[in-house]
This record gives C-alpha cells, sequence and structure tokens, in this order.
C-alpha cells in the first residue's frame, strides 16, 4: 500500500480486540517495570485529524479501570518504515486537546497529591484539561505539545501500531520510535 491507500483506509474508528498490556515507565521495587493495562479507541478522521482514548485499568482483564485518557491532534506522515511493506512512520501531535479523567478514587486522590498545581480538585468521573499544561505524572512541560514517534500498518481490517520498547522508553525521541509491531486494533 502507498500512502495515500494506507490513509484511505484507516479513515473511520478502531477499538483494542481485547485488554493489552505494555511496559510501564515506573518500576517496581526489584527494578521490573510495571505494566501498563490499556484499552484503546481511535479515530482515524481527513485531514489528518486523530482522536485517541485510553483507558488504563489495575488488572489485565479491564475490570477496574483507574483512569481516562483523551487526545486530539494531527498525524504527521514521515515517510515508509521498514517493519513491513505498506507500514509508515507518523508522528502524533495532540495539538488540539488532552484530557485526563480519574475512574478511581484512589487514582484520584493520587492526582490530588501529584497533579493539584493548576487544577482543580480531581474527581472521580470529573474529566481536566491537561492541554499545554504541565502535567508531571505523564512527565508533560507546560507550553509543549505531547507527540509520540510511532508507525502505523494497516492489514485488511487490521490496524497496527509500534510496540512499545521492553526497557519502557517513551517514543518521545526519533530514535526511540518502535521497531516492532503492538497488538492490532479492529474497526468498530
Amino acid at each position: 500500500m502507498n500512502l495515500q491507500q494506507v490513509k484511505q483506509g484507516m479513515v473511520g474508528e478502531w477499538v483494542s480486540l481485547a485488554p493489552e498490556i505494555r511496559p510501564s515507565a515506573s518500576k517496581n521495587p526489584d527494578g521490573s517495570l510495571k505494566p501498563f493495562y490499556l484499552r484503546r479507541e481511535f479515530k482515524y478522521l481527513e485531514g489528518d485529524v486523530f482522536e485517541l482514548t485510553i483507558v488504563n485499568s489495575a488488572d489485565p482483564y479491564g475490570a477496574a479501570p483507574l483512569a481516562r485518557i483523551f487526545l486530539r491532534g494531527h498525524m504527521l506522515w514521515r515517510g515508509a518504515h521498514p517493519i513491513a511493506d505498506g507500514a509508515q512512520k507518523v508522528d502524533f501531535v495532540a495539538d488540539e486537546a488532552y484530557e485526563v479523567m480519574a475512574m478511581h478514587p484512589g487514582f484520584a486522590d493520587l492526582l490530588n497529591k501529584a497533579a493539584a498545581q493548576g487544577y482543580d480538585r480531581w474527581e472521580v468521573n470529573k474529566p481536566q484539561s491537561i492541554f499545554g499544561k504541565s502535567f508531571v505524572p505523564f512527565g508533560l512541560s507546560a507550553g509543549k505539545n505531547f507527540m509520540e514517534h510511532d508507525l502505523v500498518y494497516l492489514n485488511r481490517d487490521l490496524l497496527f501500531w509500534g510496540a512499545r520498547n521492553i526497557d519502557g522508553r517513551g517514543f518521545d525521541k526519533e530514535e526511540n520510535r518502535p521497531t516492532n509491531l503492538q497488538i492490532p486494533l479492529v474497526r468498530k
């Protein structure tokens, strides 16, 4: 597939097949990485606009949701990726919206300690915009849009992104762009 075919094929809504697991940047006392459980809902819209909703859970089955994260922005296409024929390097830039909503009282309490300054009191099921602000729990700096150097690969009705680096590194630099595929999303 060429770039135009990939873009046309991606238009629409996509969801996780099942709860997913990724390595987080946080570590356990023994130095091993803590798991990060999530479900994704993704929309690709005309004009290279995307919307991504992530629900983070405390358990591998997604039965105990902790937080909902919503991002909206633009995809910047950077050329072919060597992982598979038709794969594309893409940068996701949250340049329109970034919201966080606590879904569990314990997570709201954590946010009230770690991200109180510049925010209303964190409450369960009350989203707050973190767009353009400092947000220590996610390592965000004021005035800088969140961006990830990622990849996309479309095969039949499966949409793959890059698998997280096993050492917990984010996709914050070109040299950290993924080299493997994550579990795919399916059409909604």
